[in-house]
């Protein structure tokens, strides 16, 4: 399968993160898109709270002139950083009002938070995600539809 350079290295970051225990939904230099940014707290600015999907002045500026961080558009990066709050059991625009996980360092919840991060951005550049396993698992008559050369060749 032929990946974006932008994807190979998001995923790439996302998967260094969540193994060295430096993924932290809470933080934004540590959070997805903290991560996918070198650990730059740049974007943060792009709109007025953690997880909302409104850009602000600067976001629009950034977004109307082209501007692209790593290869993501300001909204692209709202977006994403708001599907890997949801995903791991956040509402969003974070407050302290609002929903958020007991332990949000939990590997259980950061992995799931990552699952929806990587379908999102596996969307974007409009390749299969992937994460998705499932065709290992179909089946026609009792055997196995693919082989696993094929699945990942």
């Amino acid at each position: 399968m032929e990946t974006s350079y932008r994807l190979e290295q998001a995923i790439s970051k996302l998967y260094r993160a969540f193994h060295n225990n430096t993924l932290n939904p809470e933080c934004c230099l540590q959070c997805a898109v903290g991560n996918i940014l070198d650990n730059k707290d740049a974007w943060k600015h792009l709109s007025d709270q953690h997880g909302s999907l409104q850009l602000n002045y600067v976001g629009l500026v950034n977004q109307n002139f082209g501007r692209t961080f790593n290869g993501y558009s300001p909204i692209e990066l709202l977006k994403i950083e708001a599907i890997f709050l949801k995903g791991c059991g956040y509402s969003i625009p974070l407050n302290h009002l609002g929903t958020i996980p007991k332990n949000p360092k939990d590997k259980d919840i950061l992995f799931n938070g990552l699952c929806d991060t990587v379908a999102f951005l596996c969307a974007l550049d409009g390749v299969d995600n992937v994460m998705d396993y499932s065709k290992l698992f179909e089946f026609e008559k009792d055997r196995a539809r693919y082989q696993l050369d094929e699945i990942w060749a």
